[in-house]
């Protein structure tokens, strides 16, 4: 798993792919629809998805001269559920501090 979350941090630490991810939020979108709002030239737009398909965050289909591309739920609820648990333990973390702080405060009173 530790592999996996990596590779998903590593791609999204991107802000083009970030924002392909954004994109594909709404749905389904051709190469050239996610390349347009991009300043870079094709080739260099298309190693970031590379990258997005090689961590399985996105899929393309290709049909005739039309590659589609999707977003693969798996991985974005992988760490989702990572984020959750670092949330839980940093949470009681904060919960035990502040109880500490409080009882220093009145200890002072």
């Amino acid at each position: 798993m530790t592999n996996q979350l990596d590779s998903f941090f590593g791609a999204m630490a991107d802000p083009t792919r970030r924002a392909v991810i954004e994109q594909l939020a709404s749905g389904p979108a051709s190469v050239s629809e996610l390349h347009a709002p991009h300043q870079m030239a094709l080739p260099t737009f298309m190693r970031h998805l590379r990258v997005l398909e090689d961590t399985g965050i996105v899929r393309s289909i290709k049909k005739g001269r039309v590659r589609t591309c999707h977003i693969e739920a798996a991985p974005l609820i992988e760490a989702q559920g990572w984020l959750a648990w670092q949330r839980e333990i940093w949470e009681s973390r904060l919960e035990r501090l502040d109880a500490l702080a409080k009882s220093i405060e009145n200890f002072d009173d």
